[in-house]
């Protein structure tokens, strides 16, 4: 009973915890929407671009735009994506059609290749702290997975990029071709920044070693580095030989002693290294 409380009480935390950052994340989006892009009429992609647009066409406000278009997607969503992501779709959009209308009397710079660029950065930031904790402030991503789904010869990213050349094409005869060119310079700054927060600032990487002393070679990781080593039967697909793999994750600053340290112990080993963008668990150590 007091296990079930208190695995009840952790879901809760972690519940307050996601909403704490949607909320921030929010924040930010509309911070850099409001401050940065749209007095400069740099337009983003997606649904949050089209509010832009109509906004600017029509003067009606931002926000309004943006929970209206939205609004459609959210429900065709409803039984695709489940109760618990839709709540926090729904939870983010309201909240950012409330905080671009108190963001909007500010403006940050009226330098384009500055609003360019921390536009680009703070709105990459946002949107991926929404992401990350499970939500999204874009119908178009949930019209294009469902779309591509039923069709089956169109992928998400293509129709994604077709609805963004729609945007972008609409901008450049609306505000000037060079207006155009800055907001796919602000989306590409944004998709990188969303990676790294999707991604973390933090990358692990993957160890795979291939060597007839994986046994010496595993003590040493151990000892040295402080992490454990699992050992994985593989076969040579040349030889037909059994070899023993050897499975390690360190942080980027250790390949350099890594490699140093396997290739003092076999010069002839086989080392691949991958990039781990999320590690989760106890790390064992040798008692």
């Amino acid at each position: 009973m007091y296990k079930k409380a208190k695995s009840k009480l952790i879901s809760f935390k972690e519940y307050i915890v996601r909403y704490l950052f949607l909320t921030i994340g929010v924040f930010i989006v509309g911070f850099s929407l409001e401050c940065f892009l749209l007095p400069n009429n740099i337009i983003d992609g997606g649904v949050i671009g089209i509010s832009m647009m109509v906004n600017k066409i029509t003067e009606i406000n931002l926000g309004f735009l943006i929970f209206i278009i939205n609004l459609p997607f959210i429900l065709l969503a409803l039984r695709k994506f489940g109760v618990n992501f839709i709540c926090q779709m729904f939870y983010s959009v309201i909240l950012l059609a409330f905080v671009t209308n108190m963001f909007h009397p500010y403006k940050a710079t009226e330098d384009l290749i500055l609003a360019t660029i921390f536009g680009g950065i703070t709105l990459g930031i946002g949107v991926g702290l929404v992401l990350r904790n499970d939500a999204s402030l874009d119908g178009t991503e949930i019209l294009s997975i469902i779309l591509s789904k039923k069709l089956g010869w169109v992928s998400v990213g293509e129709l994604l990029m077709f609805i963004n050349l729609f945007v972008y094409g609409t901008c450049g005869f609306k505000f000037g071709w060079d207006k155009a060119m800055y907001s796919i310079i602000t989306y590409y700054i944004t998709s990188k920044l969303i990676d790294v927060v999707m991604e973390g600032l933090n990358k692990a990487k993957a160890i795979r070693i291939i060597s007839d002393s994986f046994d010496e070679i595993g003590h040493a990781i151990m000892k040295e580095f402080g992490t454990s080593v699992s050992y994985v039967n593989i076969m040579g697909g040349y030889t037909g030989q059994n070899k023993m793999l050897t499975y390690c994750v360190i942080s980027r600053l250790e390949v350099a002693k890594l490699k140093q340290l396997v290739k003092d112990i076999d010069p002839t080993a086989f080392v691949v290294i991958g990039d781990v963008y999320e590690v989760d668990g106890v790390r064992v150590k040798k008692k």
